[in-house]
């Protein structure tokens, strides 16, 4: 019997390994059992699955095994991105949705992720009484069986999905525009979603790494550098002004402008801010989380809006949508929620205001971006992550919280925040984030400057101290 632990959005484990059947009967036996808990009469869970290898089957088992306490379920029909479960629990009125995903990670993996009520990340309160019921699944207690079955209704997740989408942009307008995209789904549950709203709306495209291959041969599914060498490659070889990428369970985006250089997600999440308030004239208050850009706090305040920095996970911005009026939320990964929406990332749905942004401003994303760094000074980021022993990874946390490093790369260390690992903050411009992982032999390392060159200096001389320590 494997340890199970979940992460900040739900658990992931090895094909085979961690991630096998009786695993994944046992986390939704615990989720069916936390949903009867909470209501005596469940209006049902979604079931949903991405791409990956033995996704299908893991879902007809957790179909079955939500079934047998009870719960109806309504099984998605097709590999579906996880904001269309996300938008089925809300559009249906259920109880919440398992997804079978291990979203950005490598072929190897696989993962279930649970959406409450409300259509986003189980929040932190959700999830410690899944563990608890988890754990008594794990001792070997009852589960909560009933005499017969719920029903298992095969649905369409995507249809609706889309056309709600259509409602949220205005895809006439990046008609109008005579703008063209390439679009990849990186083999991810996005196949066919990106390119049919284009293609329906009569907008250019092409799509690449459109076929089922639960390899992802040649890329990891996560829209950052390297993965996109390909889709930077058909962006320059089609000569079209854009191309969008999204991760394996598509609610994380990654963009390349029309000469093939990569545009992160802080800068993502950036240009849909000044969007939503300047093009749209809405308003409310701004989450990041603790590793994300400085540009959101520059934008914040030009703005007037409140802003709220939160540990990373995205479930931590899921809970402040619920409570407050939140225009955006976004997360370094490229994970971002808009107002009107969900309370949850959609990658495909961020795609299309981004087609829109470069619609309504009448320019490319190279220049759009290049007015952000004329405004705001440039922002550089990186990331590393570093394979190292979890108890090594917290001790240098540690470490770097008990501020025992004067400096990094040159730069004086002149104040330390702790709310999510430790972050160095380097003079006015820059910063340093080390975070260890919670499930995984894994150091995280973020750093922000206004050049490139010092941003890998500063990444390139922690990892260095990092991997002199025993």
């Amino acid at each position: 019997m494997s340890d199970i632990q979940f992460g900040t959005d739900g658990w992931r484990g090895l094909i085979g390994e961690d991630f096998n059947f009786a695993n994944v009967r046992r986390i939704c036996a615990a989720i069916a059992q936390y949903v009867r808990k909470e209501s005596s009469k469940s209006s049902g869970l979604i079931v949903a699955y991405d791409t990956r290898f033995l996704s299908a089957e893991a879902a007809q088992a957790a179909a079955e095994e939500v079934a047998a306490a009870g719960i109806p379920v309504f099984l998605t029909s097709q590999p579906a991105p996880t904001p269309a479960a996300s938008y089925a629990v809300v559009a249906r009125g259920t109880s919440g949705a398992i997804v079978i995903t291990a979203s950005h990670n490598p072929f190897r993996w696989n993962g279930v992720k649970f959406k409450a009520p409300y259509g986003g990340s189980a929040s932190p309160a959700i999830m410690k009484k899944v563990e608890a019921q988890l754990a008594r699944v794990m001792r070997g207690g009852a589960r909560a069986r009933r005499a017969k079955d719920a029903p298992i209704e095969k649905v369409d997740l995507v249809t609706p999905y889309l056309e709600k989408l259509k409602t949220l942009v205005h895809l006439d307008h990046i008609r109008a525009s005579g703008l063209r995209f390439v679009v990849d789904p990186m083999y991810g549950a996005a196949r066919g979603c990106l390119a049919r709203l284009f293609e329906e709306a009569r907008i250019p495209c092409i799509e690449i790494h459109s076929d089922h291959n639960p390899l992802f041969p040649g890329l990891n599914p996560e829209p950052i550098e390297p993965h996109v060498a390909g889709l930077k490659k058909a962006v320059i070889e089609s000569a079209y002004d854009a191309g969008f990428a999204s991760d394996g369970d598509a609610d994380r985006i990654g963009a390349v402008d029309g000469k093939g250089a990569f545009v992160d997600s802080h800068k993502i999440f950036s240009l849909l801010l000044r969007h939503l308030v300047e093009d749209l004239g809405l308003n409310g208050e701004v989450v990041k989380t603790f590793s994300t850009t400085q540009l959101i706090d520059k934008l914040a305040r030009k703005y007037d809006l409140p802003l709220h920095i939160t540990p990373i996970g995205f479930k931590y911005i899921c809970d402040l949508m619920l409570t407050r009026n939140v225009l955006i939320g976004g997360e370094e990964s490229g994970g971002i929620a808009v107002k009107g929406h969900l309370p949850e990332r959609d990658g495909v749905l961020n795609a299309l205001l981004l087609a829109e942004v470069m619609a309504e401003k009448h320019h490319g994303l190279a220049d759009l971006v290049r007015e952000l760094n004329q405004e705001f000074g440039p922002h550089e980021y990186g990331r590393v992550d570093l394979e190292i022993e979890r108890d090594v990874a917290h001790r240098l946390v540690r470490h770097v919280a008990q501020k025992k490093i004067g400096s990094v790369a040159g730069l004086d260390v002149t104040a330390v925040e702790d709310l999510d690992g430790a972050k160095m903050i380097l003079g006015e411009a820059a910063w340093l984030l080390v975070r260890a992982s919670g499930t995984e032999n894994l150091l995280r390392l973020y750093a922000e400057a206004p050049g490139g060159e010092q941003v890998n200096a500063m990444l390139g001389e922690m990892t260095e101290f990092a991997r002199r320590q025993k």
